[in-house]
């Protein structure tokens, strides 16, 4: 995993071979600057690919069945490690432990991912966690293909029935099927399909429209939109109000002529 702050953008870039697939490494790495991206300044939205997706490689496969990560762990210790996280872990990350801190990382900012090739598994799960709007190239595939070989359970870490209708979440989780990028944007698993060589400019673009916003604003509406989801429409009509007039209230642009002006430039600008 690699991280970049550029003009107000986070750049977070999978780049682990031609598949890109996920390490306990990459996790450590992942949740590392996923706590970076929440308390700097600096950063404003968030960008999400696979590092060489111009060249054909995956957004990402998912993790790395392949190889078996030092130290092997006993039963026992890996359901310490479930548990208790990273105790006695040492200098080297092992597997289980990081991808539980980066699926339950709550996080305020938001996050474009650009989706190229294979998103797979684990690759699906982060991002379906760790993305707010998503595009993708013509040939990208989505799925949780371990059913398959009788791993299950991201559908229920991803909730993947409150992205999608029940029966498309049913279909994905069950049949272990890959979806393509045009099915994936009709069942609003993202939102546009744009041409490979302009995938991350899209995502760039979209990411700017995002940062032209008072970054305090961006916060509240982060945290209307998932607090929303659980409440009845009372509360959350409720909830939403007190947000408002806590912005409205303490931001100093709010209302002025300068401000409301200086807002439909920079969309006319965008």
């Amino acid at each position: 995993m690699r991280y970049h702050v550029d003009d107000g953008i986070a750049h977070f870039i999978l780049d682990n071979g031609k598949m890109n697939v996920l390490t306990p490494s990459s996790y450590k790495d992942f949740y590392k600057y996923l706590c970076e991206f929440e308390i700097s300044r600096e950063a404003r939205v968030g960008i999400f690919y696979g590092a060489g997706y111009d060249e054909g490689r995956s957004f990402c496969a998912g993790d790395d069945i392949k190889n078996r990560y030092r130290p092997v762990r006993t039963r026992q210790q890996e359901l310490e490690a479930y548990l208790f996280l990273h105790q006695d872990e040492g200098e080297t990350a092992s597997r289980p432990g990081w991808e539980e801190d980066v699926y339950r990382h709550r996080r305020y900012k938001p996050i474009v991912a650009a989706v190229s090739g294979y998103c797979l598994g684990a690759g699906m799960a982060c991002m379906l966690q760790h993305s707010d709007i998503r595009v993708a190239e013509p040939g990208a595939r989505f799925g949780l293909p371990e059913v398959s070989f009788g791993a299950a359970g991201l559908s229920g870490v991803t909730r993947l029935a409150q992205h999608l209708s029940p029966v498309d979440a049913a279909w994905i989780a069950l049949t272990g099927e890959f979806v393509g990028a045009e099915d994936a944007a009709r069942l609003r698993l993202i939102n546009e399909v744009v041409a490979k060589d302009r995938l991350l400019d899209r995502a760039v673009e979209i990411a700017r429209l995002i940062a032209r916003h008072p970054p305090t604003a961006v916060r509240i509406e982060m945290e209307a939109l998932e607090i929303g989801q659980t409440m009845d429409r009372h509360d959350a009509a409720r909830f939403g109000q007190h947000l408002y007039k806590l912005h409205r209230t303490n931001y100093e642009g709010y209302g002025s002529e300068e401000g409301f002006f200086a807002g439909r430039s920079k969309r006319k600008d965008a």
